[in-house]
């Protein structure tokens, strides 16, 4: 008989990653943005944000790994994910995606996470909270 494991309150996980220029036109080729704040570098300079920024979805997608690898693990997808964007990506930054449990159903696998996103400056990108469910076969 298997027993189901449930994440541990206050468990942590992390995963880093440089972000590079081909992330851009990866997530690019998937999801169609091309917007001139992450291509053209005049258009980008002249903004608030003084410079080309990668998509959000390159910024967060650090935490799907830690989620669906380390915590909860292996069969997990997220039920709901609330996020704060608090400072851009460039390219070149090397990003780090941190979750911690929050709360964990016992009936249900059910994970509650305090999740962010920080820059290699320590300066926090990302910060909010998700919901998981965890497949995990009998």
């Amino acid at each position: 008989m298997t027993t189901t494991q449930h994440p541990t309150v206050g468990a942590r996980a992390t995963r880093s990653r440089r972000v590079t220029t081909a992330d851009i036109e990866h997530f690019t080729a998937i999801s169609g943005d091309r917007n001139p704040l992450h291509y053209d570098e005049e258009y980008a300079r002249a903004s608030r944000f003084g410079g080309i920024v990668v998509q959000g979805g390159v910024t967060t997608a650090v935490l799907n790994a830690v989620v669906a690898e380390d915590l909860p693990g292996p069969g997990s997808v997220f039920l709901q994910l609330d996020l704060r964007f608090l400072a851009p990506v460039r390219p070149g930054d090397v990003i780090t995606g941190s979750a911690e449990v929050t709360a964990a159903r016992t009936d249900k696998p059910i994970t509650e996470l305090a999740v962010a996103v920080a820059r290699d400056d320590g300066v926090t990108a990302v910060e909010g909270h998700a919901v998981c469910w965890t497949e995990r076969p009998a």
